[in-house]
């Protein structure tokens, strides 16, 4: 939004794609999973929560036992075993186990739940032990969603898993990887990123922690290249990312009849600290969090080929390539032409009937 009191201004931030400024644009680093959720490996102790499931075993010596049924005696022993259901565990954070009544499970390891059956179980029957399994850990799992072949809600490993963990027990992406993005969000903040940015960064396949939700969405990238091109159109990205000195081919190229080589625009809008870097910007459009910024590069220049193979083109980008100055005057000379056409043919047809 520019004021009243600039109305009569630029609106936008001619940058030159000089040596300085293209390093600045190439180094500019956007948020990342690694800087914004930083690279979080689970405890790898699981602890059982509400909604979890939980199988109990339970084994007593002689017979007559609490727990004893007929034909449980174990080979080579007195012991007798006795499998408890499995439970899950309820809002209150307890299970039942009989004879020992309701326990308290929530945020206690299966270790720490085994302890707690037999000191309830002590005196109550000869000598007991029990072995606490977590079948299914639903509090300590991750949901995967969006364009991926299955989504579900993935348990997590003691090891932790990474973001292409998950992606791939849900089955992996279904779009091309250049045009598939992957946002997570945890505690209340989310973050997208493209999917070949995780693949080209390891630091960027962050491990995912519990209760994170991945989605996957496909997003197909485009720039628009209009003016003294050999093909104005909407081009579509067919990688993870192009360079301007790409986009120009896909572009037909510049005209050599039409195009002025120091015309060479690129238009996009830029984070405000980015812009605030460049020299010589007016106050007045530093204003808001974003800034339109036109991007010039001179093709006379003898190096200018490898500053567009540096400058990497994004979504939404516009290329447009300026007419040359002597394209106008063509332009007003075709004009006088057609204006004058009719007159001179008509002299030439009086001529011929003139004795």
């Amino acid at each position: 939004m520019i004021s009243a009191a600039h109305e009569d201004q630029p609106s936008f931030a001619l940058v030159e794609l000089s040596g300085p400024s293209l390093d600045l644009v190439a180094n500019w680093h956007h948020p990342t999973f690694s800087a914004v959720f930083s690279d979080y490996r689970g405890p790898k102790i699981q602890k059982v929560d509400v909604g979890d499931t939980v199988q109990i075993n339970i084994w007593e010596t002689g017979t007559g036992g609490l727990f004893s049924t007929p034909g449980s005696e174990l080979a080579g022993g007195g012991a007798r075993s006795s499998a408890i259901p499995e439970q899950v565990v309820a809002r209150d954070g307890t299970i039942n186990v009989p004879f020992a009544g309701r326990i308290r499970v929530a945020g206690k390891t299966p270790v720490e739940i085994e302890r707690k059956i037999i000191d309830q179980l002590a005196g109550k029957t000869a000598d007991p032990q029990a072995m606490v399994t977590l079948t299914r850990n639903v509090s300590y799992s991750a949901t995967v969603t969006g364009d991926v072949t299955s989504g579900a809600r993935v348990a997590l490993s003691p090891n932790g898993d990474r973001v292409l963990d998950v992606i791939a027990m849900a089955g992996g992406i279904k779009a091309p990887v250049h045009e598939s993005f992957i946002t997570v969000s945890r505690d209340g903040m989310s973050l997208t990123v493209p999917m070949h940015a995780i693949l080209s960064n390891t630091r960027e396949n962050i491990y995912v922690r519990p209760g994170d939700v991945v989605t996957v969405f496909r997003a197909p990238q485009s720039f628009t290249a209009f003016g003294a091109t050999g093909r104005n159109a909407v081009i579509g990205f067919d990688a993870g990312g192009i360079t301007l000195e790409e986009a120009m081919g896909k572009a037909g190229g510049l005209l050599d009849d039409r195009a002025d080589p120091k015309g060479v625009f690129i238009l996009r809008y830029e984070p405000v600290d980015l812009v605030r870097q460049y020299p010589q910007i007016p106050q007045y459009l530093l204003e808001g969090s974003v800034v339109p910024v036109v991007y010039r590069l001179d093709m006379t220049d003898p190096t200018s080929l490898f500053r567009a193979r540096r400058f990497g083109m994004r979504d939404k980008d516009i290329l447009y390539v300026s007419h040359a100055p002597i394209n106008e005057v063509e332009k007003a000379f075709r004009v006088f032409q057609s204006l004058t056409s009719p007159v001179v043919s008509g002299a030439r047809v009086y001529n011929g009937f003139a004795p």
